[in-house]
């Protein structure tokens, strides 16, 4: 990172990972493309992924309780809770084997192109307009009785969100909602998801890159992470309300805005 640039940057992307983590937008593309205009970069892109966990955080802050809930369930060795649980593994398997087989690829190829992310900013709007107008039939309702087999698609959909600007929470709820579900419990399952996955994540990226952490990199992370928790928290406690009510059109038109303007000035301006 650049010195001179102090401590706004960094809390500026926090500010856009806190907001933008959990809607169907695409925190990474947007992270990425305002460092790439301001000129932030972090060694082995390691501020942009760290500070992912202050929204993870966040969300493990919203949900507490009903985490410990749903833990004291599959200690008691309850069905429900059980084969939620599994659920959840299940449907982040392909995503973790897929983000540490293509580590490398991803963070030297796909995070260095704002050109790829920004037409997959763009794309993923159109995507998103087109399902949100579907008349899709809705079979499932429960996180806690999703089967197994629909957990798995949509951990498959979920791979899709390692290039940057498909979005992690779009793939994840498009995918869900095209196997049944509907729009609230798709974003609720999304959430869960992201809690181990980002997890252990974050902490593969920090194994990887630990000989790259510096004093002024750390403070900077920091900062960013706890902006971004901060934001994050407020985000996800109007989310579900919002996308049950006003569906995915408002995210869609935002993505292929910013998309838009993000390829022009990549193109203009480099």
């Amino acid at each position: 990172m650049s010195a001179d640039q102090g401590l706004f940057v960094p809390g500026l992307l926090g500010l856009v990972e806190g907001i933008t983590e959990f809607l169907p937008v695409s925190s990474t593309a947007h992270i990425l493309l305002v460092g790439h205009f301001l000129g932030f970069e972090s060694p082995g892109r390691l501020f942009e992924v760290v500070i992912q966990m202050g929204a993870i955080l966040a969300i493990i802050a919203v949900y507490a309780q009903r985490l410990l809930g749903i833990l004291l369930d599959v200690l008691r060795g309850k069905s429900g809770a059980l084969r939620f649980a599994l659920g959840v593994v299940i449907a982040c398997l392909p995503a973790g084997i897929a983000g540490v087989l293509l580590h490398d690829i991803i963070k030297s190829v796909f995070y260095e192109s704002p050109v790829v992310y920004c037409v997959m900013l763009i794309l993923g709007g159109v995507i998103l307009l087109y399902v949100d107008q579907l008349k899709l039939v809705v079979r499932h309702t429960d996180i806690y009785r999703y089967p197994p087999l629909l957990c798995l698609f949509i951990g498959l959909f979920q791979m899709l969100a390692l290039v940057p600007g498909v979005s992690r929470s779009g793939a994840t709820i498009v995918g869900s909602m095209l196997m049944g579900t509907d729009k609230r419990s798709a974003a609720e399952f999304s959430f869960f998801m992201a809690m181990p996955l980002m997890g252990a994540a974050t902490a593969y990226d920090l194994w990887k890159s630990k000989d790259l952490i510096t004093a002024d990199l750390s403070v900077a992370v920091m900062v960013g992470f706890l902006v971004a928790f901060i934001t994050a928290f407020f985000v996800v406690r109007f989310m579900l309300d919002f996308i049950s009510r006003h569906g995915f059109s408002l995210f869609a038109y935002w993505r292929i805005f910013v998309g838009a303007i993000g390829l022009w000035g990549v193109l203009l301006f480099g």
